[in-house]
């Protein structure tokens, strides 16, 4: 991939089409982070490639002025791994909502974190169907009212990371719709990855799902109901900068440091790059706090550098150097 020649702002990366979200939509927030972070990926504007598949999140490619596809429901990931493996020089952008992606998109989602393209997903999670107008979707609470289960719906939610991680995703990240700063340097992050890398967006919809992270989200309350998480830092979160994470057992505890003698050596250290994903599934599933930043963040050998090596040893050891050598190999005869 050549890098810049030219440093880009945000306005290079801005296109001229309406932008039609509902307002105060978290989608516009994650769309301006993009276009802060593209800067400051050092890429250049014509090797940058958004594929979407369908929803409100897949109207992204047509506000960016780079290259893009509005694909087909759930089939973005098939579309972006042909585009990476046709052309391995872009930086190749998946963007799409939990509907799109573990619905009716499930398995193309978890088979392309399985095979590990060197590519970026970008999942917008509002726990509803917004562009059909607010039917149930995959991580939907159980309980929730929505037009599709006015009684309370009854399937248990998919958790987008605890999923990745189950499809062996090397890499996933969180972060809160209302966090354009943080969101901006995973997107950063996630470009330099080496292989596939999943960013859930908790977005909040404003119409159809009003506040269903704000527990966690709101400003009043997101830094005792969120701890976010830096390679080789401890886990420390609140307002007064008092709390951690322990690990009592098989279960990770909330401590106060002061009390019973907790000191801030007694916390865990955030180790994203542990190839064993035993702890980052545990922060993944951890409930107070909800834990956002790069969890899980562990270098591995790329679907294109194993297809690369298998290709250069099927050459070694092949009879065949030429299409000749293929065309005129066994029994042949001359038509006269």
């Amino acid at each position: 991939m050549e890098t810049a020649e030219k440093k880009y702002t945000f306005k290079d990366f801005t296109s001229d089409q309406e932008v039609r979200w509902c307002p105060g939509c978290d989608d516009y927030v994650i769309l301006r982070s993009m276009q802060k972070a593209l800067p400051e990926m050092n890429v250049k504007k014509e090797d940058v490639v958004f594929i979407s598949g369908i929803g409100c999140s897949s109207r992204f490619p047509y506000y960016m002025n780079t290259y893009g596809m509005h694909s087909i429901h759930g089939r973005a990931p098939g579309i972006a791994s042909g585009v990476k493996l046709a052309n391995p020089d872009l930086s190749v952008w998946i963007i799409t909502g939990d509907g799109d992606a573990m619905a009716i998109g499930g398995n193309h989602f978890i088979h392309v974190l399985r095979r590990n393209i060197n590519l970026n997903i970008v999942l917008f999670n509002n726990e509803i169907y917004g562009l059909t107008k607010g039917q149930f979707s995959p991580t939907s609470l159980v309980g929730q009212k929505t037009k599709s289960s006015p009684y309370g719906n009854i399937q248990q939610p998919f958790s987008p990371g605890e999923l990745a991680l189950g499809a062996q995703a090397r890499f996933f990240a969180r972060i809160g719709g209302n966090n354009p700063k943080e969101m901006s340097k995973i997107f950063v992050e996630s470009h330099k990855f080496n292989g596939t890398s999943l960013i859930e967006v908790l977005q909040n919809c404003v119409i159809f799902n009003d506040g269903c992270f704000a527990g966690i989200t709101d400003k009043s309350v997101k830094e005792d109901k969120q701890i976010y998480l830096e390679h080789g830092k401890p886990m420390i979160f609140g307002k007064e900068r008092d709390k951690g994470i322990v690990l009592n057992g098989l279960k990770l505890e909330v401590v106060t440091i002061g009390e019973n003698g907790i000191t801030q050596e007694d916390l865990l250290v955030h180790n994203a790059h542990e190839q064993d994903p035993t702890l980052h599934q545990m922060l993944v599933r951890m409930e107070y706090p909800v834990a956002t930043g790069i969890i899980r963040s562990f270098e591995d050998i790329t679907l294109e550098e194993r297809m690369d090596d298998l290709t250069a040893q099927v050459k070694e050891n092949s009879n065949f150097k030429e299409t000749d050598d293929l065309f005129f190999s066994g029994e042949t005869y001359e038509v006269k």
